[in-house]
């Protein structure tokens, strides 16, 4: 349970990597990306999840994704029997929560993906125009930000979920004892005999995004 920009990329594949705590993507995001084809059908996006249930669980059984409060809402409107069935999966004890301490560099990071439209290491390039520093963007992404984590909070509230609460920043600092409290949250035994290889999340650029977090930090604290 997460929002945009807070290295949920990042997590998914560290707990993919251990090959006892699923692979926890993207599966329900019909709006872009691979399974944007299947945006207009509900068969279609029911056909997919019984795919993913199928090829994505661990050997010993676990299942996991990643969503955002808008695919939810785009289920609820599109397709709510796909919604009941995603719901109805996940017991009311096995949420988790991600979220990043750091609020400025979350809004630059949603910000500037979003003016650039580049939102993955992969899809840099060295002659990319850099955007424009913006304070009505982040005003903005600050705004949507806050509403997101709004989002889940309502339903965790209406739903009594009392999830594992994780932050970005000590994923980053403590990956091995991050993946022991989802572990241990889930009531699960790493095998490290299980580990699969899995892609790298490489990071993106940071030196602009560090510049706007400066210059942001400063009018904020004005």
């Amino acid at each position: 349970a997460t929002i945009p920009r807070p290295g949920s990329s990042y997590l998914s594949h560290l707990l993919w990597r251990t090959g006892c705590l699923g692979a926890p993507l993207e599966y329900l995001n019909f709006a872009d990306g691979p399974y944007a084809f299947a945006r207009n059908s509900p068969a279609e996006q029911q056909r997919l999840w019984r795919s993913v249930l199928r090829r994505r669980t661990s050997p010993n059984g676990v299942f996991g994704f990643k969503c955002f409060p808008m695919q939810l809402q785009a289920l609820q409107e599109g397709n709510p029997a796909l919604l009941s069935a995603v719901l109805s999966a996940v017991p009311s004890d096995r949420f988790i929560h991600l979220a990043r301490r750091d609020r400025i560099a979350h809004a630059v990071s949603y910000a500037r993906a979003t003016l650039s439209g580049i939102w993955r290491k992969e899809q840099e390039t060295g002659a990319a125009e850099q955007p424009e520093y913006s304070q009505l963007a982040l005003e903005r992404a600050e705004q949507w930000i806050d509403m997101q984590a709004a989002g889940w909070e309502q339903m965790f509230e209406e739903l009594r979920i009392a999830p594992l609460r994780l932050w970005y920043e000590d994923a980053v600092a403590r990956p091995a004892e991050t993946v022991a409290r989802v572990a241990e949250y889930l009531g699960v035994t790493i095998d490290p005999g299980a580990a699969v290889d899995v892609p790298a999340v490489e990071k993106q650029a940071e030196s602009e995004g560090r510049a706007w977090a400066a210059k942001y930090a400063e009018v904020k604290g004005g």
